[in-house]
């Protein structure tokens, strides 16, 4: 067994069945493309999905690849036990071979063993004896899988080290129906200094730590139906995955897949950046060499993860992202780093990976400012999340969560954005700190669950783990139930079987003689379609184009074959499988599966379509010329009336700037540059020697079209473009705003559209400048009218603050003599009053100052603006302990139809009813006193 590289094995496996005639293939992004089912891609054989179930045909029935996996999110979530265990990880590579229906077991079973034992160029050369073999060992509906075992016993491979396993572990199935089999794994035996109990010998398999799964093989053989029925299937197929990490680790003699090189560099520079090495003389803890591990792998997550086009967020796919980023970073401060790291991180993940993944070398600068911006975000979050750690502690210590103040406990779940009901009614008597506010804490703002602990026995209450345990819980079954339902989106069975429509529509509008070959209603397939009914029609050929590439479908209509009569009106097409034309119609007559009809594109909307599309390339080039190489594509919309551009970006685009991409993407319009379309390219030589941009959330198989607009512009592109740039027109931008966070949306209009927007500016001009009087060059009509409203909005500043001043002083007169209007309730001094017209702000430094003047007492102020009624009670600070202000706010404001709350010394509350206030304020004696006891 020869030492060697993650590279060099990763190289030698492509290599191995590049030489078994199999095609390499890219890895996909690790957002699945199409499938709604999946979180992140985290198998080989995710991109290679709709082969299996028969909707894609490739011109290939072999393949091999490297695919980037990340398990952190949905079923698959591994994020708890990384860093903590040898072989866990968030970010992985799953090398794997597959069969479309061309070699089966016996060959999948001879390539495995060959690969790992012999010493053949490209093979890894280990010592047989060191390999167990797993089967399945079959159950009531799956006999055993002698088969395999058989032909495992043919490569070499004793009887004794072929052992049967369960359902669980070898049998394989892609969903709750469809395509399943038995499997054999491959495990390896790291020697006795492996074994999870020390020095404790155990035979294979029962020892989960020695013995290692290094490669599973799996047989796609049958069909399951909803009933659980199992059809052998016509092409058995073949789906294997080894992890690049653990084999690694295997070849390179280590226990750990922490110790092999895909990770040493990264934990060493995580040391440098954390200050934290790891030598032996520093005698580090298990925990900050966990730590090291969790900020190498998390780094590696977060790095493919925004490369792929995925941003921190609060839900969904930026949700997980988050996590793992924040993750990672909580373990750099538990190393003692309070300042940014992660972002440098991001360029040592790119320098040990870019050879694989060259995108790494154009993305990296925009990912680590992606991951700086979290980090300094997250910092902020920290300082809140312990603040409300303290508050929540101090709520619990008083016991106001259990059976005291409810208003002062409604205060603190509003800002800690939770539902009073989910805590109320859940603690027991003693002070403790509730597991449903921990977990909040922990999921987010981040707080260490130890740390959380540590800081409720600090303050001598208990702390809830079985409550947050539960809420835990209950948030992985809804994140795993979210994405459960994804499944429902996915095509109906009725476009599975059908034969891919042939596409005429980059050459011509018509296409002549298009048979009908099923008909869709309400997602069921029907005979036929009557006149003023709407379903789907797929056709053998079309000239239609269907949504993808931002690219939204034709419109037209299909005749009859005679072309006399307008059988159907299409509003659109959509390809539900791929390769599946799907036009949506609303029928005139009727229309049958097995008819031939001729497919007419309007023309008009298909021009105004391309000119946004072509557009759109524009944009996203002037864009990176005036931004930055930073911008990536995140999303787009082309249709006949506009085009919507999102991008990367993490500030917003000045109006110089936007000005000046506007003029480079006209100069080029003028230019009339001819737009190239380059077919069936290698998408080696699309993204490697012609340097064109593959564009977020598409999918591209081996054979790509390039669009190519002069030396401005080469992306990937699928879509129909204009002849040349001067057909477009010219292109107006009308607006750019933020999308999500680093992600800007710029919209514009081209030809008749941008002529529209030009003559309603100059209307809008012109009824400015007659309002204005004239203006000169230097003055334009926009310049003017900003300076006027500039100038009357601060005459308008400066009127309410001359009638802030007179409200505040009149209410001010009217309480002067704060001691004389006060009433004595039980030996507390008590001043309430009503002063109309003051705002909750002014409200507030009355309060204050009011409460100052008394010296000791109670003040209680309400004021009726604009229909509402606000009610402030201010408590002096020697009072809290026997009256506090939450408790009176909340009694007078239910007399209000409000309520409210706050702290012991000041709380506020609202309310609707203005004509109960009067009689609310003077019943505040009675509250105090009733209070006061």
């Amino acid at each position: 067994m020869i030492n060697r590289s993650g590279s060099q094995i990763r190289e030698d496996f492509l290599r191995f069945f590049e030489g078994k005639e199999h095609r390499r293939v890219h890895s996909s992004s690790l957002v699945p493309v199409n499938d709604p089912t999946l979180l992140f891609t985290n198998a080989g054989m995710n991109q290679f999905k709709d082969v299996f179930l028969g909707n894609e045909k490739r011109d290939y029935t072999r393949a091999v690849s490297s695919q980037k996996c990340v398990r952190a999110g949905g079923k698959h979530n591994d994020l708890e036990n990384v860093g903590f265990t040898r072989r866990h990880h968030t970010f992985f590579e799953m090398l794997g071979n597959f069969s479309f229906g061309d070699y089966f077991k016996k060959d999948a079973i001879a390539y495995a063993w060959e690969l790992l034992t012999s010493n053949h160029d490209h093979c890894f050369g280990i010592d047989p004896a060191k390999l167990y073999v797993t089967i399945f060992e079959g159950d009531a509906k799956v006999p055993r899988d002698d088969e395999a075992e058989k032909f495992w016993i043919e490569t070499g491979v004793p009887k004794e080290r072929i052992f049967g396993m369960s359902a669980k572990d070898n049998f394989w199935q892609m969903g709750d129906t469809g395509p399943c089999g038995p499997c054999s794994e491959i495990f390896y035996d790291l020697g006795i200094e492996a074994a999870e109990e020390a020095g404790v010998d155990k035979p294979f398999p029962q020892d989960d730590q020695r013995y290692v799964e290094i490669w599973n093989l799996v047989f796609m053989q049958f069909d399951r139906s909803s009933d659980g029925t199992l059809t052998p299937l016509p092409k058995p197929s073949i789906d294997t995955g080894m992890g690049l990490e653990r084999v690694a680790a295997v070849l390179q003699g280590v226990l750990s897949n922490f110790e092999t090189d895909l990770f040493t560099p990264l934990i060493a520079r995580a040391e440098e950046l954390t200050g934290h090495k790891v030598e032996p003389e520093h005698a580090v803890d298990d925990r900050s060499r966990a730590s090291l591990r969790i900020i190498a792998d998390h780094a590696r997550a977060a790095t493919f993860l925004i490369s792929d086009g995925v941003l921190p967020a609060n839900e969904g796919r930026g949700y997980v992202l988050r996590k793992i980023l924040r993750r990672g970073i909580r373990h750099g401060r538990l190393l003692g780093q309070e300042k940014p790291f992660m972002y440098e991180m991001v360029f040592a993940v790119r320098d040990e990976m870019q050879v694989a993944y060259p995108e790494l070398k154009e993305t990296a600068e925009r990912v680590s400012r992606v991951v700086l911006a979290e980090e300094e975000q997250f910092a902020r979050v920290l300082t809140s999340g312990a603040k409300l750690l303290d508050r929540s502690i101090e709520t619990a210590k008083s016991e106001y969560l259990s059976n005291s103040d409810p208003e002062q406990n409604n205060a603190l779940m509003s800002d800690l954005g939770l539902n009073p009901n989910e805590v109320h009614g859940y603690l027991p008597e003693s002070a403790i700190l509730p597991g449903t506010i921990a977990f909040h804490l922990y999921e987010t703002y981040g707080l260490p669950l130890d740390f959380m602990i540590d800081a409720a026995r600090d303050a001598s209450i208990k702390f809830d783990q079985e409550g947050f345990d539960q809420a835990k819980e209950e948030e992985q079954a809804r994140a795993r139930a979210s994405w459960k339902g994804g499944s429902q989106k996915s095509a109906a069975p009725v476009y599975r079987e059908l034969p891919k429509t042939e596409f005429e529509g980059y050459l011509t509008l018509r296409v002549d003689g298009a048979k009908v070959l099923a008909l869709v209603k309400d997602g069921v397939g029907v005979p036929e379609l009557k006149g003023g009914e709407t379903g789907e029609v797929v056709l053998d050929a079309t000239s239609f184009y269907a949504d993808s590439g931002g690219q939204v479908g034709d419109q037209g209509w299909l005749y009859s074959g005679d072309h006399n009569l307008v059988v159907a009106e299409v509003s659109g097409a959509t390809k539900p499988v791929q390769g599946v034309f799907a036009h949506k119609v609303r029928a005139n007559h009727t229309i049958a599966v097995g008819d031939t009809v001729d497919t007419v594109v309007d023309g008009a909307v298909r021009a105004a379509t391309t000119r946004n599309h072509t557009g759109t390339h524009l944009l996203h080039a002037a864009l990176r010329e005036v931004l930055g190489k930073h911008v990536k594509q995140a999303g787009s919309l082309n249709d006949a009336t506009r085009l919507r551009f999102d991008f990367s970006h993490f500030t917003g685009v000045a109006e110089e700037e936007l000005r000046e991409v506007e003029e480079i993407v006209n100069r080029q319009v003028m230019g009339n540059t001819k737009v190239e379309t380059l077919v069936d390219v290698p998408i080696d030589v699309a993204v490697n020697e012609l340097g064109a941009m593959a564009l977020f959330g598409e999918k591209y198989g081996e054979k790509v079209r390039v669009v190519k607009i002069g030396d401005f512009s080469t992306e990937l592109c699928g879509g129909i473009h204009t002849g040349a740039t001067g057909e477009i027109g010219v292109i107006k931008v009308v607006g750019e705003g933020s999308v999500s966070s680093g992600v800007r949306r710029v919209e514009a209009v081209s030809g008749t559209g941008a002529l529209h927007e030009f003559r309603r500016d100059f209307e809008v001009a012109r009824v400015v400048g007659a309002m204005l009087g004239s203006s000169s060059d230097e003055v334009t009509p926009a310049d003017g009218l900003r300076a006027r409203i500039a100038a009357q909005e601060e005459e308008m500043k400066k009127l309410r603050r001359e009638l802030d001043a007179v409200r505040m002083k009149a209410a001010s007169s009217s309480l002067s003599d704060a001691s004389a209007s006060a009433v004595e309730v039980k030996g507390v001094k008590l001043l309430a009053q009503r002063v109309d017209g003051v705002e909750k702000a002014q409200m507030r430094e009355l309060v204050d100052s009011l409460r100052i003047k008394l010296g000791s007492g109670v003040v209680v102020l309400g004021a009726a603006v604009d229909g509402k009624v606000s009610l402030i009670v201010g408590v002096t600070k020697d009072l809290t302990s026997r009256v506090q202000a939450g408790k009176i706010v909340g009694q007078l404001a239910a007399q209000v139809g409000g309520k409210g709350g706050g702290r012991p010394d000041l709380a506020e509350a609202g309310g609707n009813d203005v004509g109960s206030l009067d009689a609310a304020l003077k019943s505040a004696a009675e509250v105090v006193g009733g209070l006061l006891g």
